[in-house]
């Protein structure tokens, strides 16, 4: 299935500033859609579609720090850049607390824009992948039988066949057999990425 194409969101309710901005970013062969508020953006976005959001901090009805905070509740993932007037920077600054990936303050520069948009698609791709990941191992920590689930535990605390055998009361042999159905169903090529894998999805806490 081939992937959609990485998009640029230019929430702005200036008209020409949205036109500009599409046409310079449609010069350098980056795809735009112009919206001009945020309850359009949030109508329209799909999460599944990559990209990054450059938004206005200033804006009627719904502002660019309330669209923020909306994302984030909503666990959206999408690159924030705002957009900035000189007045705006305390602004700009309570947003990069709240994650935005970086703020543009006008009048900005064509290649500024660019730089700042090509870095914030290549995070949005960066964060997908690792999205892909963590949803890979959740899909095979699923598929695992509570017998499975139980070695897998032991395993990735570091115990040897015997020592299962023993806690679980099975033969050696049958530890195997669930040992390598563990392996396979998780992808995973030895016990340290196993490991690795579990405590990406599943963080254990600190050891007192």
């Amino acid at each position: 299935m081939k992937e959609p194409v990485a998009t640029v969101y230019i929430v702005d309710d200036d008209a020409g500033v949205r036109t500009s901005l599409r046409i310079l970013l449609k010069s350098v062969g980056i795809a735009a859609t112009p919206l001009p508020s945020a309850q359009e953006f949030l109508s329209s976005y799909s999460y599944s579609q990559p990209g990054c959001l450059l938004l206005d901090i200033r804006m009627p009805g719904m502002n660019g720090l309330q669209l923020q905070s909306e994302l984030n509740v909503r666990g959206a993932n999408i690159p924030v850049i705002f957009i900035t007037g000189h007045g705006d920077v305390p602004m700009a600054v309570e947003a990069m607390q709240h994650g935005a990936f970086d703020f543009l303050q006008k009048p900005f520069r064509d290649q500024q824009v660019i730089d700042c948009v090509q870095k914030a698609l290549e995070r949005d791709r960066e964060n997908r992948e690792w999205l892909k990941g963590h949803d890979r191992i959740r899909a095979g920590l699923a598929s695992l039988t509570p017998r499975e689930r139980e070695v897998l535990s032991l395993l990735t605390s570091g115990k040897a066949n015997k020592v299962i055998a023993g806690k679980l009361g099975l033969s050696p042999r049958t530890v195997e057999i669930h040992r390598a159905h563990v392996m396979e169903k998780m992808a995973a090529s030895s016990i340290a990425q196993l490991v690795r894998m579990v405590m990406e999805v599943e963080p254990r806490p600190p050891a007192p």
